[in-house]
């Protein structure tokens, strides 16, 4: 299928309002936008120990960014939108320069205010999939994958158990998805797929919060998919396991994004979960080096978030993976503008720009084999990002698939068209970056 008829099927989503700007103080803060309350908790609460862990792991062995000490500040949102927005202001006022609304709503509410208030909206693995196109999202970070990535990853990864694309042909594959922005993201993609592959897609919406899920299966059951790809949040994703339990479909044949893929998700659903798998953008590996560093500054020594009870949870893992990041711009910020300097939000989106993770760095870091390189640029917010696909055990994640690259070249078309549009709607010019 060509580029031009995947744009032209692509359904474009409106932006909302949000922003803000940064003071500078003694301390680097660090904005935390948490949900440790409300029924999205416990995909939450792990993300943000995570988080926390890593930023103090910083301060505790390293003695901060190069002598810059780091402040984790945290704001409750309960995933609401209209609370992010407050958060995001008093976040900003305090001096914050680096966003992670670990919601595509409050993502979305953000994006306008961005550019005039010079704040980072790093929104990793989730939000407005088109704002990976720096010269019109100048302020917005998807690295390392989009929700457009993760549904032509969890495509490959069917088509390859299928025996080939070719195979596809005259399937069923059930999308269920929590009905708000962040399910609805990748609907587009699912439905150019469908089309290229001339398998039958079936959507399957569940009003939010997605604990009452009787009915949906039972549909389901009588749908007959081949597979089921689930885009669930919080306490909606062990209830999607149970209900599939119960109507007997197999869990083997159950993908879920990353936000369905946590251990609070499948520890909730207990055995019933046993077998579903899952797309991650980083290893699920706990023989990590960084792991036994946070073990030893901060669980040995009761500073570890929550008590460390999250400790090495895949969720966990994706909290310190992106205070990694938001770390590792700060250092590349550092190094073009002044090393032991609190960076202002101009020179925190430089860092972003310049991330660039090899091998031997992503080592360094005490992330061997957690993740592959990445490698940032003024056009090209996300890079190229590689997807694994992980199966539950019943006691521990297992990698089921090599790395798996998104289809870039079906996906970067689509990227630039709804960008182009947001810019044509905004009135904003692209700014001109070197092709990357």
């Amino acid at each position: 299928m060509k580029a031009s008829k995947w744009i032209a099927s692509l359904v474009l989503g409106a932006t909302l309002a949000g922003g803000a700007t940064v003071a500078l103080a003694q301390e680097q803060v660090i904005p935390s936008m948490v949900y440790r309350t409300g029924p999205f908790a416990p995909s939450g609460i792990p993300v943000a120990d995570g988080f926390a862990d890593y930023i103090n792991l910083i301060n505790e062995r390293d003695g901060g960014l190069n002598g810059v000490k780091l402040r984790n500040e945290e704001c409750e949102t309960q995933y609401n939108t209209e609370r992010g927005v407050e958060c995001y202001e008093r976040l900003k006022a305090l001096g914050g320069t680096i966003f992670s609304p670990y919601s595509t709503g409050i993502t979305y509410a953000l994006i306008d205010r961005a550019p005039t208030d010079k704040s980072v909206i790093f929104s990793m693995g989730y939000g407005r999939a088109s704002a990976t196109v720096g010269n019109i999202f100048p302020w917005v970070f998807t690295a390392p994958a989009t929700y457009w990535g993760g549904a032509s990853a969890g495509i490959q990864y069917i088509a390859k158990e299928l025996g080939g694309k070719d195979k596809m042909k005259g399937k069923k594959v059930a999308y269920v998805y929590i009905d708000i922005a962040y399910g609805k993201e990748p609907i587009p993609v699912f439905q150019n797929y469908a089309q290229e592959l001339g398998f039958q897609l079936e959507l399957v919406p569940v009003p939010a919060p997605g604990l009452e899920q009787k009915s949906i299966w039972l549909q389901i059951r009588q749908m007959r998919p081949d597979y089921v790809y689930l885009q669930g949040w919080g306490a909606m994703n062990a209830v999607s396991l149970k209900e599939a339990a119960a109507v007997g479909f197999p869990r083997e044949k159950m993908i879920g994004i990353w936000w369905s893929s946590q251990d609070s998700d499948v520890q909730a659903a207990g055995p019933a979960a046993k077998g579903y798998k899952g797309l991650t953008f980083h290893g699920a590996s706990k023989d990590l080096q960084l792991l036994k560093d946070m073990k030893k500054f901060l669980v040995d020594k009761g500073k570890a978030s929550n008590n460390g009870k999250h400790y090495g949870e895949i969720g966990y893992l994706r909290g310190a993976m992106n205070a990694m990041l938001t770390v590792e711009a700060l250092r590349a910020a550092q190094e073009k503008h002044g090393k032991g300097k609190v960076m202002n939000g101009e020179q925190s989106r430089d860092g972003f720009e310049a991330i660039n993770l090899t091998d031997a760095s992503i080592e360094k870091l005490g992330l061997k084999g957690f993740l592959q390189p990445l490698k940032l640029a003024c056009d090209n917010h996300l890079g190229d990002g590689k997807i694994l696909v992980v199966q539950w055990q019943g006691d521990q994640w297992k990698p089921v698939s090599d790395w798996i690259l998104p289809e870039n070249q079906k996906l970067w078309p689509l990227y630039l068209k709804d960008a182009e549009t947001y810019a044509r709607e905004k009135n904003i010019a692209s700014r001109a970056c070197a092709k990357s």
